[in-house]
């Protein structure tokens, strides 16, 4: 059985990098991944600029605070001043240039208009308010590096340097579908002994929230045939093939039995809890990971190992989450022979606690909390102990 970490290793090993890539609309670029740096044509700001409603002077025109000065000119964003003429200062507006001449703005709070003219209030400091030129970017630098993910801040970063189109990586397609006769979707009445299907809606969530392309084959029924009847079609669509149920070893666990006759297993089973039954192997071109059936540990093994698989082979260059050292409000006094990751929120004092059920089928702990505490083989928790603390948005999306 591997260790957590030996898992994540072995996939990240095994995820191959994107080729085809194609280009699409910055506003069409949320969640993609760049295929090549940006690098800036422009300049960003490309003049000086004022970074205040206010007046534009030469620090030298106010030797003292209550300086009078006429106001030679309006000055508002989008257009160009003249130059500032000695002994003047110029109304100016958040944005605009600064007038060559000028070397510092004063806020209009610390001024007070008098017909054409203006008494400054406050002596100005050299450079007071100005947003000089290049400050942000230099043209020629690099803004975004290949490998990056696109948020909103990265799309509107390359909006900024005129750029309406980005090259990123082809969109990987995930197949998914789940085992288990008891399974019903959502809208149909429960018979004897079914459950709703959560997993499917939970996955789907998890895939298209990183940005992939989500096929969905919806159940499958627990025979070998239909599951390699199932796996057939997933591979032939898709890049990477996730399912949940069916990869223990119970007498109508199908899945990987399928998958070994198919194609091959690479792995199976990690010492984690929620977990343990997890599987990877290749069908012809396609990754193949199995997952448990139990929805919390779909969950936390899709969160934990899958998504920074998915990522690498999305192209992205930073794939791996982040802990966090925070203290916990809540004891945890069983030790288990397993790492553990715990279903937990931050208190408004940043404290963390542990969500009392870890059961494996308790989905409710994943709807409360907003991370995990990673907790190592045969440790406990006291309250006031310092935790490993892996937020939610680190492992989400």
């Amino acid at each position: 059985m591997l260790t957590a970490a030996q898992l994540l290793d072995a996939l990240l090993e095994r995820a191959r990098a994107p080729r085809a890539t194609e280009t699409v609309a910055v506003t069409g670029a949320l969640g993609r991944v760049l295929a090549a740096p940006v690098r800036s044509a422009i300049t960003v700001p490309p003049l000086d600029n004022s970074a205040m409603d206010g007046y534009a002077v030469r620090v030298a025109d106010v030797p003292a605070a209550g300086t009078r000065l006429p106001v030679s000119q309006r000055i508002q964003a989008g257009e160009v001043g003249a130059p500032l003429a000695a002994g003047t200062a110029a109304r100016i507006f958040t944005g605009a240039p600064v007038p060559p001449g000028a070397d510092a703005v004063l806020m209009q709070e610390m001024c007070s208009a008098e017909g054409d003219a203006v008494v400054v209030n406050k002596r100005p400091a050299m450079g007071e308010n100005i947003r000089r030129a290049g400050e942000d970017i230099r043209a020629g630098n690099e803004i975004l590096a290949a490998g990056t993910r696109l948020g909103p801040a990265e799309m509107g970063l390359a909006a900024s340097v005129g750029l309406g189109e980005l090259s990123v990586f082809r969109r990987l397609k995930v197949a998914c579908f789940f085992t288990g006769d008891e399974l019903v979707s959502p809208g149909t009445p429960l018979g004897p002994g079914q459950i709703y299907n959560s997993n499917r809606y939970t996955l789907a969530g998890l895939i298209q929230g990183m940005g992939c392309e989500l096929i969905d084959l919806g159940i499958v029924p627990d025979t070998l045939e239909a599951t390699e009847t199932a796996l057939t079609h997933a591979v032939a669509e898709a890049d990477v093939v996730v399912t949940s149920g069916g990869v223990s070893v119970g007498e109508a666990d199908y899945v990987k039995a399928a998958v070994e006759k198919l194609g091959r297993i690479e792995m199976w089973k990690v010492a984690m809890k929620p977990g343990k039954p997890i599987v990877y192997g290749r069908v012809g071109e396609a990754d193949f990971v199995g997952l448990p059936g139990n929805p919390v540990s779909a969950f936390a093994t899709f969160s934990l190992f899958v998504r920074p698989f998915l990522l690498k082979r999305m192209g992205a260059a930073h794939v791996l989450y982040r802990a966090f050292p925070v203290r916990s409000a809540s004891a945890w006094p069983k030790a288990g022979d397993r790492r553990e990751f715990l279903r937990a929120r931050l208190a408004d004092d940043g404290q963390v606690e542990i969500f009392r059920n870890q059961s494996s089928g308790v989905l409710t702990s994943c709807a409360w909390a907003d991370g995990f505490v990673d907790l190592d083989i045969g440790k406990t928790i006291q309250p006031g102990d310092w935790v490993r603390f892996i937020p939610f948005p680190e492992v989400l999306g």
